[in-house]
């Protein structure tokens, strides 16, 4: 279709919205095919992710069990921090209401391959980020995020001395961000970027779309290809190139074959930080609300 049609369509589409009382939240999510979380409190300076847990886990969970109940078969996309643990939360209590599809649950961490693409600008010239693809692995916090530069395509030539300070960059772009906001926020704009691009891509992908490959944090053993990654990086739960499709998540991509040295060191530090917010979400999900 043409932009111009494209923009009829859009235009003709009703939204609506719903408070809380008088059953809000099942009403919003009636009939939808694809359930996006970006709820909850956002960092202030001084906060991790983890500093966000006890308040966003239970609104995580909260909108988790009206999808259970509501809309099972839905995509889910949960942006709300820390991902590291919300995401392991949502699949413990779609597994409690027995509905627990891991094709169709997603960490959106999309936002760090944007600022893998974007920071990397500074040293290649290249003026258009879509230009180059580089996959980010790992997690969604510090140092549990491990941007691939050794597998960019296409390939980019980094200075030894411009590696690290680039890795770091994005993996506390959200520290830069929280600061120079100066506590009144953090990265909004360039989220809401990262967030439309994966759920485009995940529609696009659901209507047939082919060729579709996203990095995004999902739970491994439940998708083809992905036992062996759980089983190399020790954790159910971590980010990789997924081949999405009509069902989901179709296929997880193993990439750490390919890793250089530099990137190995940085899995390991990932794989740490990885397994405590993995298993604080897990246990959080597998609770009862009235039991915490």
């Amino acid at each position: 279709r043409s932009n111009h049609n494209t923009t009829l369509t859009l235009l003709a589409q009703r939204v609506t919205g719903y408070l809380k009382e008088d059953g809000g939240l099942q009403k919003a999510l009636a009939g939808a095919d694809v359930v996006v979380i970006p709820a909850g409190v956002p960092r202030k300076p001084g906060m991790t992710r983890d500093d966000l847990f006890n308040i966003n886990a239970g609104i995580v969970r909260d909108l988790i069990t009206g999808v259970a109940e509501t809309c099972p078969k839905a995509f889910i996309l949960v942006i709300s921090n820390p991902v590291n643990s919300t995401v392991p939360i949502a699949a413990e209590v779609m597994k409690k209401a027995g509905v627990f599809d891991p094709k169709r649950l997603f960490g959106v961490t999309t936002l760090d391959v944007v600022r893998a693409e974007t920071f990397v600008q500074d040293i290649t010239g290249e003026k258009d980020p879509s230009k180059t693809v580089i996959p980010v692995i790992g997690g969604h916090s510090g140092e549990t995020i491990v941007p691939l530069f050794s597998q960019a395509k296409p390939a980019v030539n980094i200075p030894a001395d411009k590696l690290a300070p680039l890795v770091k960059r994005v993996q506390f772009g959200g520290d830069e961000v929280v600061q120079a906001k100066g506590g009144a926020g953090s990265a909004t704009l360039s989220m809401a970027y990262a967030g439309y691009r994966f759920t485009e891509s995940i529609i696009k992908a659901a209507k047939g779309e082919k060729g579709i490959v996203e990095p995004t944090f999902v739970y491994l053993p439940g998708i083809t290809g992905g036992e062996a990654i759980a089983k190399e990086t020790g954790v159910d739960f971590f980010s990789v190139p997924i081949e999405l499709g009509a069902s989901g998540a179709e296929k997880a991509q193993n990439v750490l074959p390919l890793i250089s040295s530099e990137e190995k060191q940085l899995l390991e530090a990932c794989k740490t930080g990885l397994k405590g917010s993995i298993d604080k979400g897990i246990e959080f999900g597998t609770k009862s609300p009235e039991t915490r």
